[in-house]
C-alpha cells in the first residue's frame, strides 16, 4: 500500500494530559512547529465523547494535511475516517484489523521484543512502534524497559519505519536515529515542558538533519 512518510516526531494526543491544556491547541501548535504525525489516544471517555473530540482534531490534522491515527479502536478509526489505527498487543489481532479497515489504511503496532516485531512485521502492520526505550511515567504499567541496545538488536529484523517509544527526550534523538529508529512517538516531553513550542521545533528539527554516523 501506498502510505504517507512515517519518520519523525509522532505525537500522542492523549486524553490524560486534556485537563492541563487543550489537545486541540496542542495539535495546533505542533502542527505550525512542522509536526505531521498524530495519534488520538482516549482510554477516559465513552465512545460518543471519543467521537465528538476525536472529530475536533480529526479535522485540525486534515487541515494541514497531517497523518491522524487512532489508538487501539478500530471502529472509532472507521467513524473518524483517521488514516489508521494503532495496536497495542492486547488489542485487535493484526489481521483482523486489516480485514475491517482495509489495504488503504495505516496499521501500527506496539512492539517491544524480537518475536513481536518480527509477528507484525510478518503480519502486515505498517509501522512499529518500540520500546519502552526508557522508563516512563506516562504509562505506569508499561513492559520492561528495552534500552537503545534493545532498538539496535531489532533494527534488522524488519524493513518497516520504527518509533522509539517511552522516555523519549529531545537528547536523546541522535541516538536514537543512529540505533536505526525512523521517528520518536512523544507525550510526556511536550505536555511537561515549560516551552512546548520549542521542544516541538527542536525535536522536527533533529530529523531533518543528517544522522551522523558513530566513530
Amino acid at each position: 500500500m501506498n502510505t504517507p512518510l512515517l519518520h519523525g516526531p509522532y505525537l500522542l494526543l492523549d486524553e490524560q494530559w486534556s485537563s492541563k491544556i487543550s489537545l486541540l491547541h496542542v495539535l495546533e501548535i505542533a502542527a505550525a512547529c512542522g509536526v505531521r504525525l498524530f495519534q488520538y489516544r482516549n482510554k477516559i471517555d465513552s465512545m460518543l465523547d471519543c467521537f465528538h473530540k476525536g472529530m475536533s482534531l480529526r479535522k485540525a490534522a486534515a487541515d494541514v494535511q497531517a497523518t491522524f491515527i487512532v489508538n487501539d479502536r478500530c471502529d472509532l478509526a472507521l467513524a473518524l475516517d483517521a488514516d489508521g489505527v494503532h495496536l497495542g498487543q492486547e488489542d485487535f489481532p493484526l489481521a483482523l484489523a486489516r480485514q475491517i479497515l482495509g489495504e488503504k489504511k495505516i496499521i501500527g503496532v506496539s512492539t517491544h521484543g524480537p518475536e513481536e516485531v518480527i509477528a507484525a512485521t510478518k503480519g502486515g502492520a505498517d509501522y512499529l512502534g518500540f520500546g519502552p526505550i526508557f522508563p516512563t511515567t506516562t504509562k505506569p504499567d508499561h513492559e520492561p524497559v528495552v534500552g537503545i541496545h534493545g532498538l539496535e538488536q531489532i533494527r534488522s529484523l524488519t524493513p518497516l519505519p520504527i518509533f522509539a517509544i517511552g522516555g523519549i527526550t529531545v537528547d536523546a534523538v541522535p541516538t536514537i536515529q543512529e540505533a536505526g529508529g525512523n521517528g520518536v512517538a512523544v507525550a510526556s516531553v511536550v505536555y511537561q515542558s515549560t516551552n512546548m513550542e520549542h521542544v516541538l521545533q527542536q525535536l522536527v528539527k533533529l530529523f531533518s538533519l543528517p544522522i551522523q554516523s558513530v566513530g
